[in-house]
Order: structure tokens, then C-alpha cells, then sequence
């Protein structure tokens, strides 16, 4: 009889410890998402604050091209208003059309290309937009990892038991996969 107890005893402990590793592993996974969430946020950001200075150097070459450069500001005004990570996705995809508009008009004034500011601008608005793909690759691991962790069993009953919930990977809409179109 006291075999069996202590049997029993140490399949608790077990179970215990599994259920305290399985939960911290989960939090942990979570934490890296939000991290890696904030990375991507800390781009956008650095983007956004490059964009009014781009914006008002093209406004001097193409004065007559009004809605392009109104819907990236409205884009990025969209963003400082997001509310979700879905809002925030909604709004970086928009933004992302209107700056490929705006690079495209860019493209139709070769002295506004040859403008320092511009040249400069460009090459920061680059870096930006190429540190932001990197980071929502890595933002897109680590949702799958975290998800895939939730979903599997036998820690899914876990993390249905203590609210553990899916994120949303960081996708762009068709309509970027395009090239952009600027007509005169």
C-alpha cells in the first residue's frame, strides 16, 4: 500500500511539474511575441517619422499630386490611431501602398531625385522599411512557435485553461504584391 502511495505521490509531483514548466514555457512564448511585436512597432514608428519630411520634399516637385502624398499622411494618421495588432496591420499595409505611390512619382521627376534631402531621406526611408520586413519575419516565427505551442496537445488544455489565446501573423494584402500605378 505504501508502494502505491508513493507512486502516486510522485506522478503528482510530476504532473505538477509539468503543468508549472508547460505554463512558464507558454508565458515565455507569449512575452516573445509582444517583444518581437514591439520591434516591429519601433520601426514603424521610426518610419512614420521619416515620412513628413519625405512627403514635404516631393510636395515641392509635384504640387499638382496632392492625393498621393494625403493618403500616406492619412495612413500614417490611421496608425497613431490603431487600437489592435489587426489595426496596426491594416494601416502599415496602407501606408505601404502610398509610399510605393510616392516612389513611383518620385521616379517621374529626376530632379527631385537628384535633391539631397530626398537622396537622404530614401536612404534612411530604406533601411526602415528593410529593418521592418526583417522584423515581421521574425514577428511571424514567433506567433507560429507560440500558436503551434497553444494548439498541440497535450498543452492546448493548458493554455485553453488559462486564456492563452492565438495572435495574428503580420500579412499584407494582395493589392501590395502589385506594382503600383501612377497616372499623370
Amino acid at each position: 500500500m505504501t508502494t502505491i502511495l508513493i507512486i502516486l505521490a510522485v506522478l503528482v509531483v510530476l504532473a505538477v511539474i509539468y503543468v508549472i514548466a508547460s505554463y512558464n514555457g507558454l508565458v515565455n512564448k507569449r512575452n516573445k511575441v509582444a517583444n518581437s511585436w514591439s520591434q516591429i512597432d519601433v520601426q514603424l514608428k521610426r518610419r512614420f517619422d521619416l515620412i513628413p519630411n519625405l512627403v514635404e520634399t516631393v510636395k515641392g516637385y509635384a504640387a499638382h499630386e496632392k492625393d498621393t502624398y494625403e493618403s500616406v499622411i492619412r495612413a500614417r494618421n490611421s496608425y497613431m490611431n490603431a487600437s489592435s495588432h489587426q489595426d496596426v496591420i491594416k494601416a502599415t499595409n496602407e501606408l505601404s501602398r502610398g509610399l510605393n505611390r510616392l516612389m513611383v512619382l518620385a521616379e517621374s521627376y529626376p530632379e527631385l531625385k537628384a535633391n539631397t534631402n530626398f537622396q537622404e531621406l530614401m536612404k534612411e526611408l530604406t533601411k526602415t522599411e528593410d529593418k521592418i520586413a526583417f522584423a515581421r519575419q521574425f514577428y511571424n516565427d514567433v506567433v507560429m512557435d507560440y500558436n503551434n505551442a497553444i494548439q498541440m496537445f497535450p498543452r492546448n488544455i493548458l493554455a485553453n485553461a488559462f486564456n492563452f489565446v492565438q495572435e495574428p501573423f503580420f500579412t499584407i494584402d494582395e493589392s501590395e504584391t502589385r506594382a503600383p500605378e501612377v497616372k499623370f
